[in-house]
């Protein structure tokens, strides 16, 4: 790939101009009319002294503007932050500075947020995705500086091609700090090519639900859709009977979910099998996907596949063939064409089927490393391979299957939760000594947060009182759904928290 992916849509402009390209509620955009406002607005982030390798952030629901962004700063060469809207300021802050964000782009409907994450951080230019200036930020509409602006092919300083970082995903580590996954657009670009098993075609319409913010709702499958031309029918935020509504009303043939939709989905009094009627493929990733929920929709007539993807590999690394999607249930099926995965010890010796170990995995859709942090990078990609942190094994037929993971963090409707951030929070609070968060199962969520407390001598503390001294310290989906005050936690020699006897004890 000589030219980046902005490329994609100056192509797609000449093939295909008048193929629907995105469907964002009554607005409807044809290829050419996307890429003609892609251009203006890469002039107007171009006129903010935005250049070539730096950073701009974007805070928004779900939109068209949202992959008008997207792709503005691919054709600029400019790494895009998204910024996950369930977060606080404060969580939103760390981001921004550590990847030294110049430019915040935002919703006008999450103006409140913008304008709290402004003064809490070194952003000094915005703009708003609106027609006018968002009210007390002083944010100009990108809308009306767009019109003055000319839709040719904006000219940046230096070319950008597949090496160009694209993305900066951050995703939380074990210690609570976060970490900037680098993506570059070479890396969108092979993840498209590892998705062909799935046989995309300019027919196809997919429907986004998954927010932008995670690159699952970028790579799975926005950029794709616009690779080959398709229809990408954007929903804002999800919601049970909007989406089985769009699905048969927007003729939709492809739709990507974590198992929490599936599972509202399945149960909102709206389903109808026939909303999946025409919708040639069914994929669920993000969390473990409930065998349970699979013979659900076995039973509705419906093939839901299973999918395995991080951040860290744009996303795709595994997927499960529709015809094993129930035999084989529980598995995430074989590597992506373009990934090489292997299944190994702590010596990185390839384990016999079978025996589990950790799975590691080496191809271009990976990250470039991770933004600022050459102890993550040397550690993530030790022996030439990435680490993913996830506890498998491998059958005989080369299927792949996740037991458990390393690192504690656990999956809460779709949002990784990283406990020692949660901890840390709670270690806030004086009357506090010991603290542990576990993941434990939930019906609705997949998972939800326990914390494990043991209070100071003499000193009292109420699941109430430590639930409101988490909210607005923490995004809500990381809060511990329930509180359970102990005499001490179990440890091994080491002085290390024995977790896994704590989910054993409170499963």
């Amino acid at each position: 790939m000589s030219r980046g992916i902005g490329y994609w849509l100056t192509r797609r402009e000449t093939l295909t101009p008048e193929k629907e390209a995105v469907v964002d509620g009554q607005r409807r955009l044809t290829y050419k009319e996307l890429n003609c406002r892609v251009n203006r607005l890469a002039r107007v982030i171009a006129g903010q002294g935005c250049a070539y390798g730096d950073r701009i952030a974007v805070l928004a629901y779900n939109c068209s503007q949202y992959v008008e962004v997207i792709m503005a700063a691919a054709k600029l060469g400019l790494i895009l932050v998204p910024l996950n809207w369930r977060l606080t300021a404060a969580e939103l802050a760390f981001q921004v500075t550590d990847s030294g964000v110049g430019l915040l782009i935002f919703d006008p409907d999450l103006a409140a947020l913008a304008g709290d994450l402004c003064r809490s951080s070194e952003i000094s230019k915005t703009l708003v995705l609106g027609p006018e200036n968002a009210p007390g930020t002083g944010a100009p509409g990108c809308e009306a500086l767009m019109a003055g602006h000319s839709d040719a092919e904006p000219q940046p300083d230096k070319a950008p091609d597949a090496d160009t970082p694209h993305i900066i995903m951050y995703t939380a580590g074990t210690t609570g700090k976060p970490k900037g996954a680098v993506l570059s657009q070479g890396a969108a670009f092979w993840n498209t090519l590892n998705l062909e098993a799935l046989d995309f075609t300019s027919r196809d319409r997919d429907l986004l639900v998954l927010p932008m913010f995670h690159i699952g709702g970028i790579g799975l499958f926005t950029l794709p859709m616009l690779y080959h031309g398709a229809t990408v029918v954007i929903m804002r935020t999800f919601d049970p009977a909007d989406c089985l509504r769009l699905l048969a009303q927007e003729r939709i043939s492809l739709f990507f979910g974590v198992p929490a939709i599936f599972q509202f989905l399945i149960q909102h009094p709206d389903f109808r099998p026939e909303a999946f009627a025409g919708v040639r493929l069914v994929m669920s990733g993000g969390a473990p996907l409930p065998v349970s929920i699979v013979r659900q929709y076995h039973e509705a007539g419906i093939v839901l596949q299973q999918g395995f993807g991080m951040s860290e590999a744009a996303p795709s690394i595994a997927t499960l063939p529709r015809e094993l999607a129930l035999t084989k249930a529980g598995s995430i099926g074989r590597a992506v064409f373009h990934l090489e995965a292997r299944i190994v010890d702590d010596e990185l010796n390839t384990l016999p089927a079978g025996e589990v170990g950790e799975l590691v995995m080496r191809g271009p859709n990976l990250m470039q490393g991770y933004w600022n942090r050459p102890d993550a990078n040397e550690e993530a990609f030790r022996g030439g391979w990435f680490h993913s942190g996830d506890l498998a094994y491998m059958d005989e037929d080369g299927d792949l299957f996740i037991v458990d993971r390393k690192k504690d963090m656990f999956i809460s409707g779709g949002e990784n939760v990283y406990p020692a951030e949660v901890e840390n929070a709670i270690f806030e609070l004086p009357q506090v000594s010991e603290a542990a968060v576990i993941g434990i199962k939930d019906v609705k969520w997949g998972e939800v947060g326990k914390a494990v407390v043991v209070l100071k001598a003499g000193h009292q503390l109420t699941a109430e009182k430590l639930m409101d001294h988490l909210e607005g310290r923490l995004a809500r989906y990381k809060i511990p759904r329930s509180v359970e005050f102990i005499e001490a936690l179990p440890r091994n020699a080491a002085g290390k928290v024995l977790k896994t006897r704590l989910r054993e004890q409170f499963k």
